[in-house]
Order: structure tokens, then sequence, then C-alpha cells
């Protein structure tokens, strides 16, 4: 059975492990999610991140975060841009998450940024997630 939504998969796979308080989860691998790997954790919302080979299979195994009191730092992950209805966004219109306090993961002609990046880059994309 083929996944239709893997960044979907991905994200479900992040909430449900803060939700079971795990402190690593592993994932399929992709070139996408490698990159949105990397922006989580550009913008401090994961602890690191490695890529392990099981045979010819490859997984990213994501090392999450949690405050002082155990609380996990990602709070709401939610997919914006689905393979049904895609969600394109200009420079100019890329939207704040919580008033600046969350972020938006874009896929724009310069890669995989999050809003803030993409605002100083001035370049608009598809809105692939918000995090917060």
């Amino acid at each position: 059975m083929s996944m239709t939504d893997p960044i979907a998969d991905f994200l479900t796979r992040i909430r449900n492990a803060m939700a079971a308080d795990k402190r690593w989860v592993n994932i399929p691998s992709s070139k996408l999610k490698k990159r949105i790997a990397f922006v989580l954790k550009e913008e401090k919302y994961i602890e690191d991140f490695i890529f392990i080979t099981d045979g010819n299979k490859e997984n990213i195994r994501v090392f999450l975060k949690y405050d002082y009191n155990g609380k996990p730092v990602i709070t709401g992950i939610k997919r914006v841009s689905t393979p049904g209805c895609r969600i394109y966004v200009g420079a100019g219109e890329i939207p704040r998450v919580l008033d600046g306090l969350g972020i938006s993961i874009l896929s724009t002609s310069k890669g995989v940024v999050s809003n803030k990046a993409a605002k100083r880059l001035s370049v608009g994309g598809e809105l692939l997630c918000s995090v917060w």
C-alpha cells in the first residue's frame, strides 16, 4: 500500500511521539523530510536528527525536545497544503503563526525554509506546515 501524503505521516509521527513522551522517533527518509527536519532543528523545535540505514532503507531518527518541566516544545504541528488542495503564497502573503511565536515551513525556489527565512529572501512558495 502506497502512502498518499508522506509529509502528513512525518508530522503525525512527531505529534504522536511527543504525546507519548518519547525521546526520539524513526521516520522513513526522503529529501523533503530531511529538509523539514533541518528547518525544525534550525528553529530549535527538535534537539537533533540523524540518518539510520537498515539494509537498503534509510530512516531519519528525530530526537524530540522538551522543556525543563518535561512538556514538549512543539505544542502543535499542522499540515497546511495537502495533495488534494495545494496552498501557495507569495512573498508578501506569508502568514505569521501565533503572531510570530510559531513558524510556517515553505517549499520555495530557494529550498525548504521557514517563514522568517522566506521573508528575508523575499520568496513565496507552497505552504507545507505550521509549527507552534
